[in-house]
């Protein structure tokens, strides 16, 4: 049971990772451990033991029963109890749990609209997976009322950042873009995966600042997270894009 009191569950004091287990095996874990606790860093938490985190994770596969399959395993790691305001107790205790889901992969392409809401690109937050993620649940919910499947996010410069729970990239003249970190992006680790892949298939990255038309303009979107890997983008605000064997190269390339 997490008490009343719990920081993460008052205030969104803590983080969260998203690791996807096929077969119950967990995917990519060294990254989701080293972007966890270089989040525990910038937030001043001690990082959780891995191999305690890495027991939880199948504890919640196994009670879940997902062990076989597509499962979504979140670890949650919150600042603990103490204090009515915003000052923590010290020393701290936090808490660490796992939950586990199953995750199958979504049919077909995403559609894509631009949310009114925007990313604080000066806050620290905006690059980590903080369990302070109304701004994501409020553009997710503008893009399901509208019947899209997904909304881009803006900064408050009016720049590309993200997805409500996802990455973006674009196609242009045979390059590839993604926004900069600096625009208010989380370090997904999908995203690094793309990155790394696309020079083996011909492909530069650019990690870029840009407006949504330049964004819109290209020849080929696409979002990734940890539980699609690549998804393409069939539509973004009424704008159409094709099928693209460069986007289906990297989706079959990071798995």
């Amino acid at each position: 049971m997490i008490p009343f009191d719990d920081r993460g569950l008052l205030l969104g004091d803590g983080l969260f990772e998203t690791i996807l287990a096929k077969d119950g095996v967990l995917q990519r874990w060294p990254a989701h451990m080293a972007r966890l606790g270089a989040g525990c860093r910038t937030l001043g938490l001690p990082a959780p033991d891995i191999a305690e985190a890495e027991t939880l994770a199948r504890g919640a596969l196994w009670s879940a029963e997902l062990q076989k399959g597509r499962a979504a395993v979140r670890l949650t790691l919150t600042a603990g109890s103490g204090g009515r305001g915003l000052d923590r107790t010290e020393p701290l205790a936090p808490r660490l749990f796992a939950t586990a889901a199953a995750a199958p992969l979504p049919t077909g392409p995403a559609r894509l609209i631009t949310a009114t809401v925007r990313r604080n690109a000066g806050s620290p937050a905006s690059r980590l997976k903080t369990l302070a993620y109304l701004d994501n649940v409020l553009a997710r919910r503008e893009a399901r009322a509208v019947g899209a499947d997904e909304a881009a996010m803006l900064n408050g410069a009016g720049e590309v950042a993200c997805a409500a729970a996802a990455n973006l990239f674009w196609l242009t003249d045979g390059r590839l873009f993604t926004p900069a970190l600096e625009c208010g992006v989380l370090a997904g680790v999908a995203r690094a995966a793309v990155i790394a892949a696309a020079p083996s298939l011909g492909l530069q990255v650019g990690e870029v600042r840009a407006g949504l038309e330049a964004a819109q303009a290209a020849e080929a979107v696409f979002l990734t997270n940890s539980l699609v890997g690549v998804r393409a983008v069939s539509a973004w605000d009424g704008r159409s894009y094709e099928p693209s064997s460069a986007v289906a190269a990297l989706a079959a390339a990071i798995g």
